[in-house]
């Protein structure tokens, strides 16, 4: 069995809420050995999300017991097995779970919350796919049964979450009006599958109707509220589900009575880490086989603007905080 190479690793410690500059340091931190059940890791590499941010600043919905290692997701390699564990995963690339803190050179695992990588699904793609291409697809395949050609209307469709929703309808047939908040997007939405794309503003729910020729949409998904939210919410045909998994704007949802009574809309939220404690293993290993297929073929794909080591931390953290930014930044260990 593999042993780590120094008996210290570098480890991102969050001592306090706060801005994320100032509420973050590196620190060496004994690397950790296995018990019987448990494997061994190394990072590879971790994004910095939206929603890492927000546990930082201290305003996400569920917060750690301080002080802790940030990270919601990430890739890493088994470099060591405890002695119940099958020796041959040693050299494996496996997915970081929930709560594990991934912002981390090592740590150890319960064997038992593995889930292996294919070795065709590049590194840097795998690390990205436990929040945004997860929550993409279960938002689009457990709130309404949709039919090839259906359409599915978003908002922040330039997001991780809402480039994730386009490519994954195109790969499932299901057609997508997607809602941005700035000019110049167009382009670069439609050449990954939108099929249609609108900014935000007066009369949205009329420029929906007359983007998708009048089709009867059942769901759309936002991520935005206030008055983004409303003008997708007025779109939906009747009957229809509008799911809400962020919000943006800072601004509530405003639902008019009309829409509850005579269209008999539905209102729902989504998080995916609620998802992930009440999935099955085998729910979700069936959703990780479907998103490693797609990454391993190219149809989800995830731009990356920079990759840092850990001890940049603080460099990272700026970057990921940019506004604008043309993709994700990656923590490498």
């Amino acid at each position: 069995m593999n042993q780590p190479t120094s008996p210290f690793s570098k480890t991102v410690w969050l001592s306090r809420f706060g801005p994320a500059l100032e509420v973050t340091e590196v620190r060496p931190t004994p690397a950790p050995e296995p018990g019987a059940y448990e494997v061994a890791v190394k990072l590879d590499f971790a994004p910095i999300n939206p929603a890492d941010l927000n546990v930082l600043e201290g305003k996400y919905g569920a917060l750690p017991t301080l002080p802790a290692v940030p990270g919601i997701e990430g890739v890493a390699v088994v470099t060591q097995t405890g002695s119940a564990v099958d020796a041959s995963l040693v050299g494996k690339r496996v997915l970081l779970p929930h709560g594990f803190g991934s912002w981390r050179q090592t740590g150890v695992l319960a064997a038992q919350d593995l889930i292996v990588v294919p070795e065709n699904v590049p590194l840097e793609q795998a690390a990205m796919l436990r929040i945004n291409p997860a929550t993409a697809w279960c938002m689009l395949n457990e709130f309404k049964e949709l039919k090839a050609g259906d359409w599915v209307v978003q908002n922040a469709a330039n997001s991780g979450v809402g480039r994730a929703v386009i490519q994954i309808a195109r790969a499932c047939g299901w057609r997508t009006l997607n809602v941005v908040r700035r000019s110049g997007l167009e382009a670069e939405l439609r050449n990954i599958g939108a099929d249609a794309v609108l900014e935000e503003g007066e009369q949205l729910s009329q420029r929906i109707a007359a983007a998708t020729g009048g089709a009867q949409i059942t769901l759309g998904l936002n991520a935005v509220g206030g008055e983004s939210a409303l003008g997708m919410a007025k779109a939906l045909a009747e009957g229809a589900t509008l799911v809400t998994y962020g919000a943006m704007s800072l601004q509530p949802l405003r639902i008019p009575n009309g829409l509850l009574i005579f269209k008999d809309l539905a209102f729902r939220g989504f998080w995916v880490s609620k998802w992930f404690q009440k999935a099955t293993s085998e729910t979700r290993d069936a959703l990780f086989a479907r998103l490693f297929e797609w990454t391993a073929s190219g149809v989800l794909h995830t731009p990356i603007e920079a990759v840092y080591p850990l001890e940049k931390i603080h460099l990272a953290l700026e970057h990921a905080s940019r506004p604008m930014r043309s993709g994700k930044v990656l923590l490498h260990g």
